[in-house]
Formats: structure tokens, sequence, C-alpha cells
């Protein structure tokens, strides 16, 4: 196994990043939690034109995927700038379309996804949630309960999160895309895509808030010195640091699976690395808030949009106890 990114992936990174330092990401998070999604769809386009979204598309679609360690390269800086909007989802519909065999919703659905012309959310209520994020945004709401498949119709009220930039809605309504075992099987795989590209967001999430706490307590000062030269600061950075450190090889090594496609692994690397990335990025989120002071309670501070998100990523998709759970479960049925 490769667990380092090679140059092409490492230039491919550096491309998002610069997009999205020039694209001012948090006056596009801050108006589509206000309602107005302009920004971040002309935001979603021209990540589009960098292939994002089509890393998860079959190349029979438009797309270059499906390219789980890819994925694993871009979304990281998807976490570092706050994205908003229903990236993980969209990417979770397209893993869904190209297992769920259906080549009418297939055609009808991933070139868009690919191109970014479609936004997609997807909900799978047998996992617990009946909700679907920014539902009300997507062009496409696939709604997966039991061995049931169907395209929602309209969406209830939004429903509050901690992260002001999630809006979450209950699907309502919609017409039966696909029954059966098949559905199941797609939904799993999706979900197992959808918790690796939450991971590696949580992951870049974590990094950019150790990077603005770290520039903050070297220009804090108290008792005329920067309150980072104080030990105890410097062990709760050394601390954040090391959560994230340990992260990053376990997503890594769940990309390296679903890319494989490994029925051996994929059960417990997949929880594994989303345990770990996001229970890292939630403590790099009180790190932040800790050694900001009263600065770090402000909405009017961009840091709180990270710490905001953190908090909500770290229940998207599988809860660190449900996270914990499978790998446990797994680990058993490895050894048995």
């Amino acid at each position: 196994m490769r667990f380092l990114p090679d140059d092409a992936q490492r230039e491919f990174a550096r491309s998002l990043d610069a997009l999205l330092t020039a694209a001012d990401t948090p006056a596009v998070s801050r108006a589509w939690a206000a309602g107005d999604t302009g920004p971040g769809r002309r935001l979603w386009s021209r990540l589009a034109d960098l292939g994002v979204f089509a890393l998860a598309v079959p190349e029979a679609y438009e797309g270059v995927g499906p390219l789980s360690v890819e994925l694993a390269v871009a979304f990281p800086e998807l976490g570092r700038h706050a994205v908003p909007g229903p990236v993980v989802e969209t990417v979770a519909v397209a893993a869904f379309l190209d297992r769920l065999g259906d080549e009418a919703a297939a055609t009808e659905w991933l070139p868009g996804i690919a191109s970014g012309k479609t936004l997609a959310s997807f909900c799978v209520v047998t996992d617990g949630s009946p909700y679907a994020l920014d539902a009300a945004a997507a062009d496409a709401v696939l709604v997966v309960d039991g061995d049931t498949v169907r395209l929602a119709e309209s969406t209830g009220p939004v429903q509050p999160s901690a992260d002001p930039a999630r809006r979450l809605a209950r699907p309502l309504g919609g017409t039966v895309l696909a029954q059966g075992p098949r559905v199941t099987a797609a939904a799993a795989h999706a979900a197992d895509v959808a918790a690796l590209a939450t991971a590696a967001q949580a992951l870049g999430l974590g990094r950019a808030l150790l990077a603005h706490t770290v520039e903050h307590v070297r220009q804090r000062t108290q008792f005329g010195v920067a309150i980072g030269s104080f030990q105890a600061v410097k062990h709760r950075l050394a601390d954040t640091l090391i959560g994230l450190e340990f992260a990053q090889p376990l997503v890594h090594a769940a990309a390296l699976g679903l890319a494989a496609g490994d029925p051996a692994n994929v059960p417990t690397d997949v929880p594994a690395a989303k345990a770990a990335a996001c229970e890292a990025a939630y403590a790099a989120a009180r790190t932040a808030l800790q050694l900001h002071g009263a600065l770090g309670y402000t909405d009017e501070l961009d840091l709180s949009l990270w710490i905001r998100k953190a908090r909500a990523l770290r229940s998207a998709w599988g809860t660190p106890a449900d996270c914990r759970a499978r790998v446990m479960e797994g680990a058993g049925a490895c050894g048995s």
C-alpha cells in the first residue's frame, strides 16, 4: 500500500487550495447559510471544472472514476476552506447510482454530477436520520428506505444544525426508482464513500483550525509575552496535531481499501477513519475555541464557520459510537 499521494495528486490538491483561497469561501458559506445559493453554485461549477465531482463518476458517464484515493486528496481541501453544500452527498449519489445498475437513472443524473450542473443529496433512512442535507437546494434528492430508493419530490421545513451552513430537511413523497437487494448493497457502498469523504473533509477542517489557532497564539499576548510560549498551550496544540497526524493514514488506508474493492478491510477501515478524523477535528475545534478565548464565541469571526462545521461532521454519516461499533464488529468477524 502507498499511503503518500504522488506528484499528480499533490498538484491537484495545490490547485484546489489555490482556487478556494481566491474564492472567499467564508463569504460563500455565510451566503449559503442565509439561503443565497448563488455564490455556492458558482463555486461548485469551478470545483467541477477541476474534476472534483467527476472523481466519483465512471468514465462511461463522462467522469474519470470512481477514484476513492483522489477523493481523499480533494476533500481535505474542501474541509480546509469550509466549502458549503452537499459535496459529500453528491459523490455518495454518484457511488450509489454506479452500483445500482439502473442504466436510465445513471444516464439521467451522472453526467450532470460530473459536470457540476447537478447538485444531489442523499438520505439513508435506515441509518437513523430521516433528513437530507441541502435538499431544497439540490437538483435531485435520493432517499433509501430499507430496500427501496425513491426520488423525492418535495421537502419539509429546514431543521436547525450545529453548522448554520448545513440546511437539513425531510424529503417528502417521490417516485420509486428501484427496489430489492441491489438497492441495499448500493446504499451500503454509497454510505462508505460518504463516510470516507466526510473523514477526509474533517481532516482538512482540523488542519485549518490548528493553523488558525497557531497563528493566533503567536500574536496574542499575556503578561507581556505571546501565549504560544506557555507550556500548557504548546501541549494542547501538540495533542491536536498528534490526533490529526494519526488520523491521516487511516483515511488513506480507507481510500485504498475502497479503491481495491477489498471486502475484508472496508468494514473496519472506513469507520475507523471516520471516527479518528472527525474526533481529531472536533478536538481541534475545542482547542481553537479555548485558545481564542472569548473571540471564539462570536459569529462575526470566520473561525466560527470551521468550529461549527467540525461539530456537525462529527455525527454526519456515522457517529463516533456507531463507527467504533462497526470497527469492533468487523474485527470480530475477521478473527472468527
